[in-house]
């Protein structure tokens, strides 16, 4: 049941997302049952291709633990990640590199998952020896799914004029 509800928290993250015109992604992580930093999509309004929602949250949660004097690889290695899409491999990658403990994803990344889709990152041995990460799928997959569709199905407002879609 806990899965669900964290879930839904990084749906709204998402929805948020949407609404700034971005990739719907949001995620939350989770520490003692008590969330510690939430996270969504800000590639476009930094024009910054690496502010995925769980490196947004990542800088949030180790710039906290430093400015408050606390460990931040215990706090990861205790935390839980709900994100709404399969975190890519850049993410993935990172959230091993931090330690986290484990991830819960919505809807499986066919282009770009680093827990599978694409590459398993999440258990790759050769990852500079870091502990794998326990990761869990499809829960709530579907509302992650219409988030993107309703993304896609129009156009990007903030996208560059090279990318916009070409009307016919």
């Amino acid at each position: 049941m806990d899965k669900e509800k964290w879930m839904l928290k990084a749906v709204e993250e998402a929805e948020q997302a949407l609404k700034r015109g971005e990739v719907p992604v949001g995620c939350i992580f989770v520490h003692e049952n008590t969330i510690i930093a939430t996270g969504s999509n800000k590639v476009t309004e930094t024009k910054n291709a690496t502010q995925h929602a769980e490196i947004v949250a990542i800088e949030d949660i180790i710039n906290t633990c430093h400015a408050k004097g606390l460990d931040s690889e215990r706090i990861f290695k205790d935390t839980t990640l709900y994100v709404t899409v399969e975190p890519c491999i850049m993410c993935m990658a990172a959230l091993r590199l931090v330690g986290i403990s484990s991830v819960v994803f919505g809807c499986h990344n066919e282009r770009f998952g680093g827990c599978g889709s694409v590459i398993d990152v999440s258990s790759e041995h050769q990852l500079h020896n870091q502990k794998p990460v326990e990761t869990a799928g499809g829960v709530f997959g579907h509302k992650a799914i219409a988030l993107l569709k309703e993304f896609y199905k129009g156009d990007n407002p903030n996208a560059p004029e090279s990318k916009k879609k070409q009307k016919t």
